[in-house]
């Protein structure tokens, strides 16, 4: 199978994997709906960007898909591998990002994506990328032991190295080196993923897996959303929440790839700054109380293992 066969079975694959996140999160808002704006983008290629605002449970929510082209991979893609500079590209895939209205839900981020680059007379070069993490506010053991025995379960049938590994990953990508903490609780974040465990290219084992770690989001999400929508809170937890957001901003904009991938590339500019929230602020020396629920996130803020193992 050629690796153009290989871009069309992904492609096929996260439309459908857009569509049925979409209907998941619209049944679980229970009020809202996704908005689709197709576009295209003049230096080749496009996608389908959906957005649900004001909904019963989400302030706001974006799940994306885009397939773009290109006669010269960007500087954030080539950044960690030189050698793929002046390749041509294609590059798909879903990313989504879910801003609940109630600060006891957490802030929920997923991505799962596919390269090609390609150079006459070379072989071309595929992977698969993405992942998914958590980022809350006023946090619960249960809700991030249940996310990460998620994240354990989509991986472990492809090797039982994975989730670690995917998930220190996580923990090191998802970090903001002027705050010295974690942007949430972490969760998958892979790159690069073309071989299986015994070090052979293997499209089946790489996809197979990409798509587990999609079809793995709801099932990891949307039992917190469930558990956490009625919870009561103050204004005092809700303007909590939109100072933590903007943390949520500040690694986006500053250390994000996808970000940087999005804009360097051309894409749709409303599309790829979807991922912002809808309100987030900023305050001068802000200091929590002492001992206060504001306070303890910072205990979360740190790589730790979240699981409940046994030796």
């Amino acid at each position: 199978m050629s690796e153009h066969q290989y871009l069309e079975r992904v492609k096929a694959y996260l439309m459908d994997l857009q569509d049925r996140i979409c209907a998941e999160l619209e049944s679980a808002d229970g009020a809202g709906q996704f908005r689709e704006d197709a576009w295209t983008r003049e230096q080749g290629g496009g996608g389908r960007s959906r957005v649900l605002r004001h909904g019963g449970v989400i302030e706001q929510g974006g799940v994306n898909y885009s397939h773009v082209f290109g006669e010269a991979m960007p500087a954030s893609a080539t950044a960690h591998r030189p050698e793929l500079a002046g390749r041509s590209f294609n590059a798909c895939g879903v990313s989504l990002v879910i801003h609940p209205h109630n600060p006891h839900i957490p802030t929920s981020h997923a991505n799962v994506r596919f390269f090609i680059a390609e150079k006459a007379g070379e072989p071309p070069v595929w992977w698969f990328g993405g992942g998914f993490d958590l980022t809350p506010f006023y946090p619960q053991r249960a809700d991030i032991n249940h996310w990460h025995q998620v994240a354990k379960d989509a991986c472990d049938p492809f090797g039982p190295h994975y989730y670690d590994e995917y998930k220190a990953w996580c923990d090191r990508y998802f970090f903001l080196p002027h705050r010295n903490e974690t942007r949430g609780v972490g969760g998958l974040f892979f790159d690069d993923l073309n071989t299986n465990p015994a070090g052979e290219i293997d499209f089946e084992h790489a996809f197979g897996l990409m798509r587990s770690i999609g079809d793995h989001y709801t099932r990891a999400y949307l039992p917190i959303l469930e558990a956490r929508k009625d919870t009561p809170f103050s204004e005092q937890e809700r303007q909590f929440q939109l100072y933590r957001r903007g943390r949520y901003v500040e690694f986006n904009l500053v250390y994000d790839r996808g970000t940087l991938f999005g804009l360097q590339t051309g894409g749709r500019t409303e599309s790829i700054l979807m991922s912002m929230p809808p309100l987030a602020r900023w305050e001068y020396m802000y200091t929590p109380d002492e001992n206060s629920p504001e306070a303890q996130l910072s205990e979360f803020l740190t790589p730790q293992d979240w699981l409940e193992r046994t030796a």
